[in-house]
């Protein structure tokens, strides 16, 4: 299945036949004080920057309707961020996974985020399409 949009992944993980649990990681994008010109205009034109984790947070799919409402959710709490670091965690047939493998997933995200380890991970801008880095 192509995951060009973050409706595409909720969609997926939805038809899964075990549990999920969405873990999402949302980042702000900022440049270092030395920046220098071609830097800032890259920054400008949202092709670079350093990412910093500001929240996280995981999801059921079955109670999230689209990314609009993630979004809508993600705003209200006053965070500017910039990407969401998406990844799916399953649970064996109905049952989720345990709230201690939640915690320790979502840990490691916000450390992989922080080190610049972004594999394993979809990251989506803010109108919810997912983006290449690198």
């Amino acid at each position: 299945m192509d995951i060009s949009h973050f409706d595409h992944l909720l969609a997926a993980a939805r038809q899964q036949p075990d549990a999920q649990r969405l873990l999402l990681v949302f980042a702000s994008a900022s440049l270092p004080a030395d920046a220098t010109a071609e830097q800032r205009a890259r920054f400008a034109a949202g092709e670079s920057g350093e990412l910093a984790p500001l929240m996280c947070v995981d999801k059921d799919p079955a109670e999230l309707k689209d990314f609009a409402a993630l979004q809508a959710e993600a705003s209200s709490m006053g965070q500017d961020w910039a990407l969401v670091f998406a990844a799916a965690l399953s649970g064996q047939g109905r049952q989720p996974p345990a709230p201690a493998q939640v915690e320790a997933a979502l840990t490691r995200m916000v450390e992989a985020v922080k080190s610049g380890n972004l594999g394993g991970m979809i990251p989506f801008a803010r109108q919810g399409e997912a983006v290449q880095l690198g």
